[in-house]
């Protein structure tokens, strides 16, 4: 189904998820280091852009779901692994940021690289 502004409210207003069924193995576990890839797509995406080449740990594997840059183009659900990536603000905002405060992102595959 291609996503259409008339038809998300319906989709909020029943909990739609975007998780599908799908035998996709991961790319990464819990623990790994990961480094966000610097794309810079023309078109929709769900990367923060403050995210680019930067350094986290996967904390959380949310299992598999359709690809968001793909899905709402009609493009597939090119279904793949969501992880929740922790990243220190140091990572993020440079060295003058707090030495304890993390931020985490849920990211999906396509995004990240081995670190």
């Amino acid at each position: 189904m291609l996503l259409t502004p008339e038809i998300v409210p319906g989709l909020v207003a029943t909990g739609a998820s975007a998780r599908v069924e799908a035998a996709v193995a991961p790319r990464f576990r819990v623990g790994d280091p990961v480094r966000v890839r610097n794309l810079r797509p023309l078109t929709h995406t769900r990367l923060p852009g403050y995210l680019r080449s930067r350094v986290g740990t996967v904390e959380i594997d949310h299992g598999v779901f359709a690809f968001p840059d793909t899905h709402a183009h009609g493009l597939g659900e090119k279904p793949q692994h969501c992880y929740s990536v922790r990243f220190t603000a140091r990572e993020l905002w440079g060295p003058t940021a707090s030495e304890r405060d993390t931020l985490r992102v849920d990211v999906f595959d396509d995004y990240l690289d081995p670190a």
